[in-house]
């Protein structure tokens, strides 16, 4: 768990976990946490499918396959159907977002950003808004055991 020790209630729960560590003789990790200067596309991308995953209650996996790719950028990840080597059998195929270009990820990435607010209210943070990405971690990062990552 990442904690703010300018938040007072965060501050208080990383003392109280501290302390309870210490009681119980457990092994545990303390370290600062520095300011990101940028984050990756990558990874701001996997952040805001997790965040809107716990936000609407689908997992990481399903909003980046069925919402992401096949209903926001179809257009861009769809590469057609094809039939396999069973006749009869035809598979779809879809792009995987390691294939983008920047231009693309960035074209993917805002139409999903524009969607998520202007369809369902949720707002996604854009890649600049470091504070506001550090607290989506945080709170990411408290539903660590959930379905959603």
């Amino acid at each position: 768990m990442i904690y703010n020790a300018t938040n007072p209630l965060q501050k208080n729960q990383a003392i109280e976990k501290l302390k309870y560590f210490i009681s119980k003789g457990k092994t545990f990790e303390l370290k600062a946490k520095h300011p990101k200067r940028s984050i990756s596309q990558n990874s701001y991308l996997h952040l805001i499918l997790t965040w809107f995953g716990i936000e609407t209650g689908y997992t990481m996996e399903e909003v980046k396959q069925e919402i992401f790719k096949k209903h926001v950028n179809s257009a861009i990840f769809y590469e057609g159907e094809f039939e396999g080597k069973i006749k009869g059998f035809k598979i779809e195929r879809w792009r995987s977002t390691a294939s983008l270009d920047t231009a693309d990820a960035t074209l993917a990435i805002n139409r999903f950003r524009n969607f998520s607010s202007n369809e369902l209210g949720i707002y996604l943070p854009e890649p600049k808004e470091l504070a506001l990405l550090q607290d989506l971690e945080n709170e990411i990062s408290k539903h660590s055991n959930q379905e959603y990552l």
